[in-house]
């Protein structure tokens, strides 16, 4: 072990006196190996890491599949049913989503709630911190005014003090805590408050046409998911016999609970870690040729040393020590480059990715860091160490000896061309990503988006007590919020496009069908009559809502032009009648534009066709369910800061102090909209970047290398008249040569791999994978820069003086 402790304390010295090779070997590889531990932590949260439940690998989502193969929520009926008569699963529960508003103890807030079943906590396989889940005898209707709150609202509202049996107000009524749970549930987003479902509506609640809930299971040990989807394949058949009008033509489509959460996500994120991949093999490379330069100078040493008995396996060894410790050395820099990078890395995160708040340097990040060091250090050291194995050492015993430096430059310039030819492929991948940015900003909507703003508002429960009171109190909120100096216009809604909800409803036009899962559906918005100028959507036809619109007179509807064309083709639809199912018939009034609900570059198989009901013609029983759904939009040239405080003291103006939440800009949810590629974008152009810096950074160091390697031939050719210009134009082609063998090699493999990686091609919009002029862009951009990386070394050889190199000879 000696020779060891010998070797390592050498390498040191060694390292210590070239100060400049050692600082851009470490920061080379700090920036590759940072870049991947970030990623790695995100990846390792979100797709490898399991779910925190107990047995996550049981846990399912149970989803209804309707005749046109779309997963739907299931309605809680049919739930019922099949938590009764299917046998594959240990537990199965389900979830509604039930907003709240708490008005004590402590200052109003808006709450984020579910509907749970008793049982709920048991079958995801989590124990309350303090007290119990729901009883049966809690979970019925009519049953005591019971809440479990989250371990955040426990420590904020009740300072974690005693809190089981305590009082909560929320929307007007007095709840009993009987449990506190972590707040790390989450299947969609942060929960604070859970209450007994089968205290909800009971419109909603006991209707098998209402599709709004979701279904976990838990399978029973051995249980495949196929095998359970059989199970409640054959219960949905006898509910589809048992009741036609309702369940007939439906399936059902069993997921596992993680694949459901980070299926969207999952190809991206594995994308991306293979591109900052590239980044770490660019750094490499680089550090790689760096150390064959060191090698080169060092041969005459290495040539001494085997001549007085040194074995070239220690030579080698003490090579790939001064690798590892380089490696190792970048990898702790790396890390801490990493965790300063990794809380703006989830800002940039879009809203909808799973398990954020996992994300972190845990002990697998660290592993992974270590392992990463470890084999890059080995890698980037053995082809210096190869080199130096196989390579001739007499020369280098001979006095003035150049020894083996051609092909030392030879294997440089082979890395030079793998790291253009991976730093075009993340170049093209961003150029791609960046242009389809360009083309969804390029969308038209369907509405003006600038100086729009949204936000929800809380009304005081004692104008909400009977639905009468509840349109007087919301159109007196609307008549104040018109009011406010620098408001344009407002109105209400109860879906806000490019929100990402949701609110499809069945209809047909003449005879009923025969089932309700065959008849097609529509995006419903409920809105108050100035909500087309508020948004800024044209009117084709027709008329939209007035103020005699209301729950007593006639029932009126207004159809988009994309459900104008597709079910009355040639014909004008206005007078026509269309019926939705429990509401009723409705004559079409009017046709107004499409809007681009789902997303602006949405091309997919949703549903595009979108209807609008007064909202002040919704009807007693529908009225309470819809009213968490209300939103206000304005029309405003003033900022939201300056306009909050008028809006607050409107909205109090009704009654006792209420929260005002989800406020959110227009601007802002188109931006949401396109997060899902502007994620991606921005950090393969940051990859991108820095592999373009590192990649020229390495043909400066090979161009340089040559340079120096060829003061003798330079020195001659200008000695026998070879002007400067032409020296500099040799040396410019060198590199340039290099850079077109990457840029062709790195074409090949970014036209391959756009087209293979569905997770890369389905971001994209109105730009093929293959796009010509974004390789042609990309390829000139890489070549432009690799030729200004040759100009020092250029300029440096027009200024040998060839009397001085030719006397060194």
């Amino acid at each position: 072990m000696s020779f060891l402790r010998q070797d390592l304390l050498y390498t040191l010295r060694s390292l210590r006196k070239a100060p400049g090779f050692t600082l851009v070997a470490i920061l080379t590889l700090a920036l590759g190996i940072g870049a991947n531990t970030a990623i790695f932590s995100v990846v390792n949260a979100v797709v490898l890491a399991p779910l925190p439940y107990h047995h996550p690998d049981q846990l399912v989502i149970v989803w209804q599949k309707n005749p046109q193969g779309r997963n739907i929520s299931p309605s809680y009926p049919d739930f019922q049913d099949w938590k009764r008569n299917t046998h594959s699963f240990q537990d199965m529960a389900v979830i509604g989503w039930q907003p709240r508003d708490l008005t004590g103890p402590g200052s109003p807030e808006h709450l984020s709630g579910w509907l749970i079943g008793s049982g709920f906590f048991r079958t995801m396989g989590v124990n309350p911190i303090l007290g119990r889940d729901f009883s049966p005898e809690e979970d019925q209707r009519g049953g005591p005014h019971v809440a479990i709150v989250s371990e955040r609202v426990w420590k904020e509202r009740f300072s974690s003090a005693a809190v089981l049996g305590k009082a909560m107000t929320m929307d007007g009524a007095d709840y009993t805590i009987v449990g506190v749970v972590p707040s790390g549930i989450n299947l969609g987003g942060a929960i604070d408050v859970y209450t007994p479902i089968s205290q909800g509506d009971p419109l909603v609640i006991n209707d098998r046409r209402t599709h709004a809930y979701v279904v976990i299971g838990r399978l029973k040990p051995g249980t495949s998911v196929a095998q359970a989807n059989a199970d409640t394949n054959t219960v949905e058949k006898n509910l589809g016999d048992l009741y036609p009008k309702f369940d007939q033509g439906l399936s059902t489509a069993i997921v596992p609970l993680k694949d459901a959460l980070v299926s969207d996500v999952s190809g991206t994120l594995l994308m991306l870690l293979g591109s900052v991949g590239l980044v770490l093999l660019i750094a490499c490379a680089n550090v790689a040729s760096l150390m064959l330069a060191r090698a080169a100078s060092r041969e005459r040493e290495f040539a001494i040393r085997a001549a007085l008995g040194a074995k070239r396996i220690r030579i080698v060894w003490q090579m790939v020590a001064e690798s590892l410790i380089l490696s190792l050395a970048g990898g702790t820099l790396g890390l801490a480059l990493a965790r300063a990078g990794v809380r703006p890395l989830l800002m940039m995160v879009p809203g909808e990715f799973p398990r954020p708040e996992h994300v972190g340097l845990n002990s697998v990040v660290l592993l992974f860091t270590l392992g990463t060091s470890v084999v890059v250090g080995i890698v980037f050291g053995l082809i210096p160490a190869f080199k130096t194995w196989n390579a001739n050492q007499q020369p280098s015993l001979q006095q003035g000896g150049r020894g083996s430096t051609s092909l030392h430059h030879r294997t440089q310039s082979s890395l030079v061309v793998v790291q253009t030819a991976m730093a075009l492929v993340l170049l093209v991948g961003a150029g791609l990503l960046f242009r389809t940015i360009r083309h969804l900003s390029n969308v038209n909507p369907g509405f003006e988006t600038h100086q729009l703003v949204s936000f929800k508002a809380a009304l005081a429960p004692e104008l909400t007590k009977n639905p009468a009171a509840m349109r007087i109190a919301y159109k007196q909120l609307i008549e104040r919020i018109q009011g406010i100096s620098g408001v344009q216009a407002a109105d209400l809604t109860t879906l806000v496009p490019l929100s990402g909800d949701d609110n499809e409803v069945p209809f047909w036009l003449g005879e009923e069908p025969r089932s309700i899962a065959e008849a097609p559906r529509a995006v419903t918005y409920s809105v108050g009559p100035d909500y087309l100028r508020v948004m800024g959507i044209p009117l084709i036809r027709g008329r939209f809502f007035n103020a005699a619109d209301t729950v007593h007179s006639e029932q009126v509807i207004v159809i988009d032009n994309a459900l104008a064309e597709a079910y009355f083709p040639g014909r004008d639809p206005v007078g026509q009648s269309l019926t939705f199912g429990r509401v009723g018939s409705f004559r079409i009034i009017g046709v107004t534009g499409h809007v681009k609900h789902w997303g602006l570059g949405d091309t997919s198989a949703s549903n595009q066709k979108e209807v609008y009901i007064s909202f002040y013609q919704i009807n007693d029983q529908w009225l309470p369910v819809m009213q968490t759904s209300a939103t206000v939009m304005v029309r405003t040239p003033l900022d939201i800061s300056a306009l909050l405080p008028a809006i607050r003291n409107s909205v109090y103006g009704s009654g006792g102090g209420q929260p005002i939440y989800d406020v959110h800009t227009m601007q802002q949810l188109v931006s949401g909209s396109m997060a899902t590629q502007n994620f991606p974008m921005m950090l393969l152009a940051a990859f991108a970047a820095l592999a373009l810096l590192l990649a020229s950074v390495g043909i400066y160091a090979v161009i340089s290398y040559s340079v120096a390697g060829r003061l003798h031939e330079i020195g001659i050719r200008m000695a026998l008249g070879a002007e400067r210009r032409t020296v500099f134009q040799m040396v410019i082609e060198q590199g340039v040569r290099l850079a077109v063998f990457g840029v062709g090699i790195g074409a090949s493999a970014a036209l391959l791999l756009a087209r293979v990686l569905s997770s890369f091609s389905h971001l994209l919009y109105g730009v093929r994978a293959g796009d010509p002029m974004t390789l042609a862009i990309v390829s000139l951009v890489l070549v432009s820069t690799s030729a200004f990386a040759c100009y020092l070394p250029a300029s440096r050889a027009t200024r040998v003086d060839p009397m001085i190199a030719l006397r060194h000879e």
